[in-house]
């Protein structure tokens, strides 16, 4: 708007174009008049005025009080809180995250928020976290990036935040939860893979269902596995370890395993060959066919 049509408004009280012309106008502050050597009258401040800038706490918290650093730090805090639920102990991410919340709680505090966009929030961080417990993304996940997305475009009242600060978090978030975090997880809480011949044999139990694919869990941790697709398992069954390959487990069910027909080895008779049969004379040390 123009200085007319702020004063109009009640926005301003005087035009001011200029820092001096603001100056003068400020209560308290004495002024005089002197004439210009072209006749021109104006006001100088008589009183010193010295400018000042915000000490380095208050340009924090001035920072923190902008929408998109507000929005970016809630997202970045709740995401590494979430993490450090799944750790042993307390580490820099939970220091970090714990950080970032306080701070963008201020943001949040000062700025215009729509209340209810926080409980979604919550719910999308819950639904985050119960497949992160499993350490497989699965429709929780799903329901939790879209809570996530509706919060994105709803928390601020009368505001919106840009297209590159919303991309950032949301995109971030998807593949935090999506690929990161499940597995960290898993790579925290799994079995060393050095030296996991001891695996084959084990007795596990079906996380999800696997046909072919899926996840097993051995000894409290968790695994891809496969099995062959003519003996599905379902989830819960209790499957045990054939082979490994690279990362994954190769499994099949306790009971009513499949044949592997690709099996070629030779195997024994048990009435013997006779055409391989040979002996030997004792006297002459020559080898005979007893035929």
């Amino acid at each position: 708007v123009s200085a007319q049509e702020a004063a109009d408004l009640g926005i301003t009280t005087v035009e001011a174009p200029t820092i001096g012309d603001f100056l003068v106008n400020l209560p308290g502050v004495a002024t005089r008049e002197v004439t210009a050597e072209n006749g021109e009258t104006r006001r100088e401040p008589i009183t010193q005025v010295r400018f000042g800038q915000l000490s380095l706490v208050s340009n924090l918290m001035h920072t923190v009080a902008s929408p998109a650093v507000a929005y970016l730090l809630i997202t970045v805090g709740l995401a590494l809180l979430l993490f450090e639920l799944f750790t042993a102990g307390v580490g820099v991410a939970g220091v970090v995250g714990a950080g970032a919340f306080i701070l963008a709680g201020y943001g949040m505090w000062v700025l215009p928020t729509n209340w209810w966009a926080f409980v979604l929030l919550a719910v999308s961080m819950f639904a985050f976290a119960v497949d992160v417990q499993t350490g497989v993304p699965r429709v929780w996940t799903g329901i939790g990036i879209v809570l996530f997305v509706v919060f994105s475009f709803t928390v601020f009242d009368g505001m919106s935040l840009s297209w590159i600060t919303l991309l950032v978090a949301i995109l971030g978030i998807v593949l935090t939860f999506l690929a990161g975090m499940p597995s960290m997880v898993r790579t925290r809480f799994s079995t060393p893979t050095i030296g996991r011949e001891w695996m084959i044999g084990e007795m596990g139990r079906a996380v999800t269902g696997i046909n072919p694919d899926g996840v097993v869990q051995i000894r409290e941790a968790l695994w891809r596995a496969s099995t062959n697709r003519s003996t599905p398992i379902e989830e819960l069954d209790r499957v045990r370890v054939v082979s490994i390959d690279g990362l994954v487990l190769e499994v099949e069910p306790e009971v009513g395993a499949a044949k592997d027909y690709r099996d070629r080895s030779p195997r024994s008779d048990a009435k013997g060959d006779k055409g391989s049969a040979e002996v030997t004379d004792p006297e002459s040390g020559s080898v005979q066919d007893p035929d």
